[in-house]
């Protein structure tokens, strides 16, 4: 029987932004297969069977009784909880058994290396990843449903931070740690959204597939975590080669929890990148909902607080982030989402070499310890700025509120 493919999967690859395609012919990676990309169409029909089904069960029994079983599980263990449905008992058994291939000092350097990016990792993740993101229509239709609108992309960009700066905390990705947490509770929200989008009456599957389905996931999981890593060098901050794999392993169990296909959890840092590049290819296709999400990102500083002179550092960080998509995604692409492309990129070339002579101490016995530490500060003092009071995952999405 042939496998369904929703309409919104193209013909054929679609152009790569350029950034993703000049590192991925820098590490071999090609334009993917004809089977591989019909792959990538089959799973927009995919979501996260295994999730899927602890909610389903948790519904029936009714949430408000089961969600603090949930949470209790999740943050103390499931031989806490007394009486939990069965299939909750197997997920946590499951989770709770991190996997062999896990090594704990590569993920424990790759959340160095990470925190070592500091306020300019996120200045990516929001100006390059984000944005550019929005050219990926087909995710979009789902968060137009669960309230990204009206809850606003500053909102947004302030929890998916706070879920990544979790996962790459000290310790954070250890079994009941702060990252493991996080990342468990995203599935869990990524289940209830799927669960409620898809019983919309405007729900088309046969255009947009299953709602953050498994080729979502993945993009979504290397555009995260991978594509910041590879943009900060554009900014200066470069890494060794056992760093950049640390990397890829940090990724690897990341998508293990939150329930990306085996095939989509990279094996090693090249692996990454073509995840990342092949995801792109399937999904980079923008429309009308591009603008109408990232136009609205160029006035997010207009919101953000400073102690003083506020009104030109607002001013200030407007031209330094639209600077900097400039830069990155071009000015194509910025015209297509509807975003202001006359900034000037002052930006990056400013900090390129302060951050140049970062890296190289970062090599230095010690260093990157020390590096870590800095850039920690730099990124909560930027989280701060963006959102001055506590942010809670889920918070900007409607379904996730509810659940």
């Amino acid at each position: 029987m042939a496998t369904t493919i929703p309409t919104r999967h193209p013909a054929e690859p679609v152009a790569v932004p350029g950034g993703i395609e000049i590192f991925g012919r820098l590490l071999g990676v090609g334009r993917p297969s004809p089977e591989q990309f019909a792959r990538l169409g089959a799973l927009l029909m995919v979501g996260d069977p295994v999730m899927d089904a602890v909610v389903a069960e948790m519904a029936d029994a009714g949430m408000r009784h089961t969600r603090p079983l949930f949470e209790q599980a999740l943050v103390a263990g499931i031989d806490s909880v007394e009486d939990a449905p069965p299939t909750m008992i197997e997920f946590f058994r499951s989770m709770e058994a991190t996997p062999d291939w896990v090594d704990p000092d590569q993920v424990a350097l790759a959340a160095r290396v990470m925190q070592s990016g500091g306020a300019d990792g996120l200045y990516i993740a929001r100006d390059v990843a984000l944005m550019g993101g929005y050219q990926f229509s087909g995710f979009n239709q789902t968060l137009l449903r669960t309230g990204a609108l009206t809850k606003g992309s500053n909102k947004r960009f302030a929890e998916t931070s706070r879920w990544a700066l979790d996962v790459i905390s000290e310790g954070g990705l250890a079994v009941h740690g702060t990252g493991y947490c996080s990342t468990i509770r995203v599935r869990f929200i990524h289940s209830m959204v799927r669960r409620h989008v898809e019983a919309m009456p405007d729900w088309d599957t046969g255009r947009w597939g299953l709602p953050i389905n498994q080729t979502d996931m993945a993009a979504t999981l290397v555009g995260s975590l991978v594509a910041p890593s590879i943009g900060v060098a554009g900014l200066g901050l470069v890494n060794n080669r056992r760093e950049y794999e640390a990397i890829a392993q940090l990724t690897r169990y990341v998508g293990w929890l939150i329930g990306v296909d085996d095939d989509y959890l990279p094996r090693d840092f090249r692996d990454a990148v073509r995840i990342l590049t092949h995801t792109s290819a399937a999904l980079s296709v923008p429309d009308e909902t591009s603008r109408e999400l990232a136009s609205p990102m160029a006035d997010d500083p207009d919101q953000w607080h400073y102690d003083s002179l506020p009104a030109l550092r607002r001013r200030v960080a407007k031209s330094q982030h639209l600077g900097i998509a400039r830069v990155f995604l071009g000015r194509r692409a910025l015209r297509h989402l509807g975003v202001d492309d006359s900034a000037l990129p002052w930006y990056p070339p400013m900090i390129f070499g302060v951050n140049l002579f970062r890296s190289a101490a970062a090599q230095l016995p010690g260093g990157r310890r020390r590096a870590a530490r800095a850039g920690l500060r730099r990124a909560e003092a930027f989280m701060a700025t963006m959102a001055p009071t506590p942010v809670v995952i889920g918070d900007s999405s409607e379904i996730a509120r509810a659940a």
